[in-house]
């Protein structure tokens, strides 16, 4: 498996797209790039996003590098099942079948508490239940393809995370990291038990996950905000240690489109701790492996937004 990767793979690499379609949430940063370069592959793409404005200027950069490549935006809030479940409508109403999910928006660290429409905290509510219910959603369009993927967003803050099952909103007590972490690593253990209940129940599906290493995108001044430690720390050692958020894609961009990458796999930059570089495999906590609470945390998820699989 990772004697196949490619060690320097880019951008440059991806393979055609053509006749694929991919869904990507977010409409700036990684998700931004990512849409980009799957445009430029030939991919019919839908970049799905809360704010219209962002969307579209979005769109229109994109059709201008890519010379007027196969790209739209739809309204989509994470924060809101209701809006979750109408672009789910609306897709199945457009399409026949889905190629690539990839689920990459995100928020991190709000200094202060936030809840989504339906009352979970900010951080788990968009992170990870979002993406949990646009997948069940969108799971009857994947279904309908040949090898599709779903590409989930986890990040190296996984690391420190632990499913508090007690307190899973942060009611009790409210650590804007310890949110976020918490979140990153529902992700990726959502990512890996897709994967297993997709080998058991015979989906088809190849389930990654990927994270984009410290890349300069709009995550920390758009949570935490830009005169927060973390965001005067990017703003200072930007250069040294966050790499462009095009670099920051390429985990994601393997994990969706090359033909070596696996399902159960998670892929991450190769360099500094995971930090920036090439796509390599990437390290997956201890706790991310526990597949009692992965399958606990599935049931759960199903129950607080009211989707099956």
């Amino acid at each position: 498996m990772a004697e196949n990767m490619k060690r320097d793979w880019t951008a440059a690499d991806i393979p055609s797209q053509k006749g694929r379609s991919v869904v990507i949430t977010g409409t700036g940063g990684i998700g931004y790039e990512t849409a980009l370069e799957m445009t430029r592959a030939g991919a019919e793409v839908i970049i799905a996003g809360r704010n219209k404005g962002k969307g579209e200027e979005a769109i229109r950069q994109i059709k201008e590098l890519t010379s007027g490549g196969n790209i739209r935006f739809e309204k989509l809030d994470l924060a809101d099942l209701a809006s979750i479940k109408a672009f789910g409508e609306r897709i199945k109403a457009q399409h026949k079948s889905l190629d690539i999910l990839i689920n990459n928006a995100a928020v991190m660290n709000p200094p202060q508490r936030k809840v989504t429409k339906d009352g979970f905290e900010l951080q788990i509510g968009t992170n990870y239940l979002g993406h949990f219910a646009l997948t069940a959603h969108l799971f009857p369009l994947l279904q309908k393809c040949n090898k599709p993927r779903v590409v989930t967003m986890s990040s190296i803050a996984h690391r420190q995370g632990i499913i508090n099952f007690a307190d899973l909103q942060s009611e009790v007590n409210y650590k804007p990291m310890v949110a976020y972490s918490q979140s990153k690593l529902a992700c990726l253990m959502f990512a890996l038990e897709l994967q297993r209940r997709s080998d058991a129940a015979g989906w088809g599906i190849s389930s990654m996950a990927a994270h984009p290493g410290i890349s300069r995108t709009e995550l920390i001044p758009n949570g935490a905000g830009k005169n927060s430690p973390a965001g005067i720390a990017r703003r200072l050692f930007g250069p040294i240690f966050f790499q462009p958020a095009a670099h920051g894609a390429w985990p994601s961009l393997y994990a969706a489109t090359a033909k070596e990458a696996t399902g159960g796999i998670y892929y991450g930059p190769s360099r500094m701790n995971e930090m920036r570089g090439y796509p390599a495999l990437a390290q997956i906590a201890p706790q991310a492996k526990d597949i009692e609470v992965a399958s606990k945390l599935w049931e759960e998820s199903e129950r607080l937004t009211n989707v099956k699989f």
